[in-house]
Order: structure tokens, then C-alpha cells, then sequence
């Protein structure tokens, strides 16, 4: 067993269910501090944060991502305990073996490698380790890069290691990410007998036009880097469960995932002013996970994109799509943001799973990388 396969069986023989860490960081920090690393321990609310830096100069590669994992889902569906790493056919199945506790090992030991082979690397090298991404994302990687800022330091280049690649490993690589706008919406009506409509006002009819318009609305066409806008509804409920009681409110949950040709007051006021078209009496929450961003090509994604066809001969596409990631909080430090881990096919599915051979393969992406970079 390779060093890079034995450290991500270590991580995900630890059931850090988000926001538990469960000692994987603890694990982390130890071989970080044997390299040279400066570790401090960031704990915000129930959130463990690991930032670890080694160099004082730039330019400052980070490493980024995060030790929790979500919940296992019917543990009977699963073919073995999800926290006990186990290869069958070439497969690595167990909770977080893709999302991302092979990334986490992969960076390290690259690290490891690296630092052994260039102790006197230019620039600086960093980890900012969090276990709160599956969670709020409120007490993680946020918290910490605010940290940070307050203290002055900044970020040059981040490697995200979330599972990026489709198909292969190293085929697609992310640059980008959409913004995440979602809302609470309250419709309210008059509650009444069903069989004395004219007594009561159903907010489900009333809302039912307005969805109907939201969910076909086209919102934009995106743009050369950026898919549409998109629409949808999480949660619906109304009703109080008997059959012959018209609700008196609805409420409803959704989220617009949104390219940079929006902006989250466009959004807003388009909903509302379909809302209000309607006639619907509501109340409404915002919430923004996060704004949309971008990373230009340039030497840092090519430094990645050259470590991926050296190593597989493959030619990544570079690509913003996919839901939200932490990068959405480095990005606004000014920090180049590229995303590239495993194949994502079974990421928060039952049975998840990873190849043997692209744990191995990722530890070598990212030594590549650190070479292209710092050398």
C-alpha cells in the first residue's frame, strides 16, 4: 500500500460526519509540523480549522479543503461498514473516499514529497483545512479567510482538491463556479372549508401561476465560461394533513444558481415582481451562499493542466460547472481559485467510492503541480 492510500484509509477510518473532525486534522497537522509546516489550530463554534503554512515569501500556493463528510444514508445498502475502507476490484469504497479524503492525502503527501526534494522551495506553501464545507459554511474556511485578511496575509494560488474529474482523472479541472442564491418564501392565505372556497383564500392556487412562470422563465443564456441561470424548487409543503381543509399558508424553498450576467438584485427583484404580478401574499428570506467567480487561464491553471498531460496525456477541460465549492470564499481574497481531485461520479452517494490507481495518480498531479510552480 502506497503512502497516499494508507494516509486516505487513516482519514476515512474516522467518521467525521460534518461538523465533526474526529482527529483527522490532529493526523494532518502532525506530519505537517514534521515538514517544517507553521500549524495553528483555528476553532470557530463547534468547526475545527487547520492553517499551516512553510515559507515566509510568495508567491502562496494553498492547499484547501475539508475533513467532514456527509452522513452515510441506509447503512443496509451499503456493500460494506462506510467506515471501513475496503477495496474490492480496484475500488476504494467508504464514506468520503472520493469527497475528499483521497484529496486531502494526495496534497499531503505531495507536500511531503516535495518539501524532501526542495527544502529550499521558493515561495511559500499552505493548507487551509476545514470541516465545515458539507455544513453552514459558516464557521470554516469564511471564518478563516477572514482571519487571515485581518492579519494581512493573502493567498496567490489555491488548489481546492474537491473531486472535479467526470470520467478520468485530470479530465476536467474547475476554474469557476456559479453564485448560489436560495430563499424561504412564505405564501399566506385564508384557511377554510373545502367546500367554501369563497371563504378562504388558497395560497397554492394563488402561488401555483408564479411557480409555474419561475421554473419555465429562461434567465439569461450564461456566457463563454458560465452556464444559464438556473431555477429550482427543494421544498413545498401546505396542508394540514385532512383532506377537506384548505391551507391558509405554503411555504417553499428554492435557489437560483446564477452566472456573473446576473447580480443578486436583478434576481431578487425578478422574483418579486413575479410574485407580485401574481398577486401573491408572501414574505420572503435571502440567502447567499455565494457569488460567482472566476480564474482567468493563465500560469497557474497551465501549471495544472501540464501536470495532468505529462502524468495521463490527458487535455483537462477547464470548466465552471457543478455546485458550490469553498473556492467562492478564497476567491474574493484575490486568489486564483483551480479545482482538481478524483472522479466525482459516486460523491455523496451510498457505496461511494474511488480507483486505487487515481489516489496514486492524484499524489503525483499535485507533486507535478508544486514543481511547475515552485521550483
Amino acid at each position: 500500500m502506497s503512502v497516499t492510500l494508507e494516509l486516505t484509509h487513516d482519514l476515512m477510518s474516522r467518521a467525521s460526519v460534518t461538523p465533526a473532525d474526529e482527529g483527522c486534522q490532529d493526523l494532518m497537522a502532525d506530519r505537517l509540523a514534521k515538514a517544517g509546516f507553521h500549524v495553528e489550530r483555528l476553532r470557530y463554534g463547534n468547526v475545527d480549522n487547520l492553517w499551516a503554512r512553510r515559507g515566509n515569501g510568495g508567491p502562496v500556493l494553498c492547499f484547501a479543503g475539508h475533513t467532514d463528510v456527509v452522513p452515510t444514508g441506509p447503512l443496509e445498502e451499503w456493500g460494506s461498514d462506510p467506515f471501513k475502507p475496503t477495496v474490492r476490484d480496484g475500488m476504494l469504497y467508504g464514506r468520503g473516499a472520493a469527497d475528499m479524503k483521497s484529496g486531502l492525502a494526495a496534497m499531503l503527501t505531495a507536500t511531503e514529497s516535495f518539501v524532501t526534494e526542495h527544502p529550499d522551495h521558493r515561495g511559500a506553501v499552505a493548507f487551509l483545512i476545514t470541516s465545515d464545507e458539507e455544513g453552514p459554511s459558516v464557521d470554516g474556511t469564511k471564518r478563516v479567510v477572514e482571519t487571515l485578511r485581518q492579519r494581512g496575509e493573502r493567498i496567490d494560488w489555491c488548489l481546492v482538491g474537491e473531486p472535479s474529474s467526470e470520467h478520468a482523472i485530470g479530465d476536467t479541472i474547475k476554474i469557476g463556479r456559479r453564485g448560489s442564491l436560495s430563499a424561504r418564501l412564505t405564501v399566506h392565505g385564508v384557511q377554510g372549508h373545502i367546500a367554501y372556497p369563497h371563504l378562504a383564500d388558497n395560497p397554492v392556487h394563488s402561488f401555483a401561476p408564479a411557480l409555474a412562470e419561475l421554473a419555465e422563465r429562461e434567465w439569461d443564456q450564461g456566457n463563454e465560461h458560465f452556464q444559464p441561470t438556473t431555477f429550482q424548487v427543494s421544498n413545498l409543503n401546505a396542508g394540514t394533513g385532512a383532506p377537506n381543509v384548505i391551507p391558509g399558508e405554503l411555504k417553499a424553498r428554492f435557489n437560483l444558481r446564477y452566472s456573473p450576467v446576473q447580480t443578486l438584485d436583478q434576481l431578487k427583484h425578478t422574483v418579486e415582481e413575479v410574485l407580485q404580478r401574481h398577486r401573491v401574499k408572501y414574505s420572503i428570506e435571502w440567502y447567499v451562499s455565494g457569488e460567482p467567480f472566476y480564474t482567468a487561464p493563465g500560469p497557474f491553471s497551465e501549471a495544472v493542466c501540464a501536470a495532468v498531460r505529462s502524468l495521463t496525456g490527458r487535455e483537462p477541460k477547464l470548466s465552471t460547472g457543478g455546485g458550490t465549492s469553498d473556492g467562492r470564499f478564497l476567491a474574493p481574497m484575490g486568489a486564483q481559485v483551480v479545482e482538481l481531485g478524483v472522479v466525482n461520479a459516486s460523491i455523496h452517494k451510498v457505496n461511494e467510492c474511488v480507483r486505487v490507481e487515481d489516489v496514486d495518480t492524484l499524489h503525483r498531479l499535485y507533486l507535478q503541480m508544486l514543481r511547475n510552480l515552485l521550483v
